[in-house]
């Protein structure tokens, strides 16, 4: 389609494919916002007025085409795409973070980012290479949580342990020997996952507390999303006792 094109990876700009996501968008980035693009078939009604006055407060323009979301959107449900410039965190240092070794699936991405955000761990470092955060699948399965996350990308692990090494290191592995339960993170700390098909390289069990998910013997793993949930309700409850 003339004037529109699929996301690419060096685009100064990134979507938020969907009503919901935009209002995240325009609640928690609004300053990054360009335009809102609304599908003609969106219907008038309390949601759109809402969109409106947002936008209209915000001074946010708002273009009414269906050519974007032929481009950008496969569901027929999608009537509102926000546009937004990509924006550039630092991580907290006196924050706990989740810390991701070379991800490469932005679905998995996006749904830690949500499972994060849900037990208080707004703090998110990325070790390349690794799946591009701003593309609108990491933003989709992230649900908005991405608005709300500080994310920071890192060339490798080693830089960021000279940023970050004075706390507690826990990389979760397989042929770690201390299970979940037997931890309890008591001050600072980063939960390390590894790549999907890979997991963590072995030098990792020198580093910190490596860790384990005890499960029966009828898996062989679990999945990334899964295990880095399961790890992050863990260390939210320990640090509330």
């Amino acid at each position: 389609m003339a004037g529109f094109k699929r996301y690419r990876k060096d685009d100064p700009v990134s979507y938020s494919l969907g009503i919901t996501l935009t209002f995240e968008l325009l609640r928690y980035k609004t300053e990054y916002v360009n335009k809102v693009y609304v599908h003609s078939a969106m219907k008038e009604g309390e949601t759109y007025d809402k969109l409106r006055r947002i936008c209209g407060e915000a001074g946010i323009p708002i273009q009414q085409t269906d050519k974007i979301f032929h481009v950008l959107s496969k569901k027929e449900n999608c009537y509102v795409i926000g546009e937004f410039r990509k924006f550039e965190d630092v991580l907290d240092p006196r924050a706990s973070h989740i810390v991701l070794v070379n991800p490469s699936n932005a679905g998995n991405m996006g749904t830690i980012m949500r499972s994060a955000l849900g037990f208080e761990l707004n703090q998110m470092a990325i070790i390349r290479p690794a799946v591009d955060a701003f593309d609108p699948k990491v933003v989709r399965a992230s649900m908005g949580a991405i608005f709300s996350t500080q994310f920071q990308y890192f060339d490798s692990f080693d830089e960021y342990l000279e940023q970050f090494g004075e706390r507690e290191l826990y990389p979760f592995m397989l042929q770690a020997k201390i299970t979940l339960p037997e931890i309890s993170p008591s001050g600072t700390y980063s939960l390390i996952f590894g790549n999907e098909a890979t997991g963590l390289p072995r030098e990792f069990l020198d580093i910190g507390t490596s860790v384990i998910i005890p499960h029966s013997d009828r898996i062989d793993s679990l999945n990334l999303p899964i295990a880095a949930s399961i790890a992050m309700y863990a260390a939210h409850s320990a640090a509330r006792r």
